[in-house]
Parts: C-alpha cells; sequence; structure tokens
C-alpha cells in the first residue's frame, strides 16, 4: 500500500523548470532511494513534497490525503518529516533542547518517555543532553538530526544526503541507523549521493537527471543496470 504518492509533479524556480513531470511513490515499511549527480533536483524534491517549496503542477498524496501545496508544519503533522541536508540543528541550543523541538511538530511537549525513546536508539547522545549542539562531532550531529526528526512522530521520514561530510566509519552507522528507523515501522524516503550506498539500503529506487525520473525499479535491479552502473555507480561491469 503507497503511503506516499507523487504524480506529474513540476517545480519551477522563476522560470526554470527544475523538476518535470516527476512521478513516485513510497509504500508502508519500504526504503525508497532517490539518486542522481548533483543539480539534478533531488534537494528540491524533498522540500517541494515537505512544503518548503511550492509545486508548479502535480500531485502529492500522503496516507491518501493531498497534501501538494500545504505548509511545512501541516505536512510535519501529518507525519512527512524532512531531516534536511547538513541536518540543519540549532547549534547554540543542547541537544535536549534541540530534541524537545523534534516534538513541538507534533503540538505536543517532549515526554520523558519520548526523551529515553530517543536515547536508546541513539545512545552516543545520552551523555551529551546538556551539551550545545554545535560542539558535538558530524557524526553525533547526524544521530542527533535523525533523532530529532524521529521526535516528531513520522510515519515517512525524508533524509537529504545523510552521509554528507562524515568519515566511512559513520557513514556505516547512519545506515545501520536508517535501516533501525525502518524495522520500527517508519518508512523512508532516501536522497544520497553515495549511490552505491543507497542502493545496498533501499527496497526500491529512482534515477533522477536533470529534473525527470531516468530509471526506476528495485534496489536489486538498478544495481544490475549497465547504464545506472555506467552513469552513477562509477564502473561498468564486464
Amino acid at each position: 500500500m503507497s503511503l506516499l504518492e507523487v504524480r506529474a509533479l513540476r517545480v519551477r524556480y522563476g522560470e526554470l523548470e527544475v523538476l518535470r513531470e516527476i512521478a513516485l511513490d513510497v509504500g508502508e515499511g519500504e526504503i525508497v532511494a532517490v539518486i542522481g549527480p548533483n543539480g539534478s533536483g533531488k534537494t528540491t524534491l524533498l522540500k517541494t513534497l515537505a512544503g518548503v517549496l511550492r509545486p508548479a503542477g502535480g500531485a502529492v498524496e500522503f496516507g491518501g490525503e493531498p497534501i501538494a501545496g500545504r505548509p511545512s508544519w501541516d505536512v510535519v503533522r501529518r507525519g512527512l518529516v524532512l531531516v534536511p541536508e547538513g541536518r540543519g540543528i540549532f547549534a547554540d541550543q543542547t541537544v535536549r533542547d534541540n530534541l524537545r523541538l523534534g516534538a513541538v511538530a507534533r503540538r505536543a511537549a517532549a515526554s520523558a518517555d519520548d526523551l529515553e525513546r530517543a536515547l536508546a536508539r541513539f545512545p552516543a547522545l545520552r551523555g551529551r543532553l546538556d551539551t550545545p549542539a554545535g560542539v558535538l562531532s558530524g557524526g553525533q550531529q547526524q544521530m542527533l538530526a535523525l533523532a530529532r526528526g524521529l521526535m516528531a512522530g513520522p510515519r515517512l521520514l525524508m533524509l537529504d544526503e545523510p552521509s554528507l561530510g562524515l568519515a566511512p566509519r559513520l557513514v556505516r552507522e547512519t545506515f545501520e541507523a536508517v535501516r533501525r528507523i525502518r524495522a520500527e515501522g517508519v518508512s523512508v524516503l532516501l536522497v544520497e549521493q553515495m549511490a552505491a550506498l543507497a542502493l545496498a539500503t533501499a527496497d526500491r529506487a529512482y534515477v533522477l537527471d536533470r529534473g525527470r525520473i531516468v530509471a526506476a525499479g528495485s534496489a536489486r535491479e538498478l544495481q544490475a543496470d549497465e547504464r545506472v552502473v555506467a552513469a552513477y555507480l562509477g564502473a561498468r561491469r564486464r
């Protein structure tokens, strides 16, 4: 069953059309990846779904309800939550306050149980609750961004370049966290420049290039597609 359905979505920056006739869907309990080169429109897609940008046309349904053009606060309260590129944490606020801000989106104060669940998911944050978020390591900041997104109670969590700026070990830990999030029943829409890792993690994937979907299928199918391998995975199979 589709949780998110996008049909014929178009987005403009002034006269420039940056997304054209985008069609994709995310099912309950799925990890779906969107891969493609820089400048292809991946971040624009997530911002539009999150209500940060208004579409020029097309339809977006979440949980069977139309959400295209709705304000971002309304989209979040429906359970569609974006963890932005660069993490978007409040550097001068403590870890505890960043987590509490995540709960505000669902019109509820963060309870002790909410905080405990977040710390159980990301134990590295437990000893840093009263630390300003800006002094955390890059990996800890990424875990905080994920934890804050989950504090909003999402049905679908959208992740924009979660590997950005992280060392290889921290990238692995981040993607392990993504798999755990799905295991808890939260669907994931993943935008990621590291295409091979995204495909190794996702159930299905779309390839976005120059504002259009140019390939789609199961992650395994795309891993075996010679065109995708040559163009986006950095090697050609023999």
